[in-house]
């Protein structure tokens, strides 16, 4: 069973007492709290190639102490990266306050996307995979926090997406996902503007094209 984060519940009472700051966490919640917190700190230091070695370093605790909450390294990224990317949301959904067409409000939502991923790695950590991966394979729509963002992203819009049918609201996600993926994986030239032109060549069609609710 997991917690907050994706943290392991069942609070590990034999965590010693040193460590941790000299404040030992009360809850399971707070210790995961505490080490998104640690690993965002370290990443914003070092940049994402960072260790569990690294963390722990961070709070003063042991990695065996991190592995009682994430189970590797790539779980604590995606965990962190989920986190951080909270605000870049809210962020979004001022961003498009009052944009109810469907294409229109998903044009500007994926580039809007596209231009704050280099200054925002944590978006980046949710569409790759294992670290370990090549690096033509490093971005992936596959994985379920990359899902968590695409349909976080469609919630953050002003549409009224209830026309549309179950299925048609996952193809929007994958849509969204794949669109995001070859951009990162092959940026266009040119600036703003040629951006949402190619988006928009896209993503314009297709959105017409999606099955809604009869009636």
């Amino acid at each position: 069973m997991t917690g907050v984060g994706g943290a392991r519940v069942g609070y590990r009472r034999r965590v010693r007492t040193r460590g941790w700051g000299g404040s030992v966490p009360a809850s399971d919640e707070e210790a995961a709290a505490r080490i998104l917190s640690a690993t965002r700190k370290t990443i914003d230091e070092r940049g994402d190639q960072i260790t569990l070695a690294d963390v722990a370093r961070t709070l003063s605790v042991t990695r065996q102490t991190i592995y009682h909450y994430f189970a590797s390294t790539d779980e604590l990224l995606q965990a962190t990266a989920l986190d951080a990317t909270a605000d870049f949301m809210d962020h979004l959904a001022t961003a498009l306050h009052g944009m109810t067409d469907p294409a229109a409000a998903l044009i500007e939502g994926i580039c809007l996307t596209l231009e704050r991923l280099p200054k925002d790695p944590y978006i980046g950590l949710l569409l790759r995979t294992s670290r370990s991966a090549a690096v033509a394979e490093q971005v992936t729509v596959t994985n379920d926090t990359a899902r968590v963002l695409g349909r976080s992203i469609l919630d953050r819009l002003a549409v009224d997406w209830s026309p549309f049918t179950p299925a048609a609201i996952e193809d929007i996600v994958q849509i969204v996902l794949r669109t995001l993926q070859s951009f990162i994986l092959s940026p266009p030239t040119g600036g703003a503007t040629e951006l949402r032109r190619l988006v928009g060549v896209w993503i314009g069609p297709v959105v017409a094209a999606l099955p809604r609710n009869a009636g």
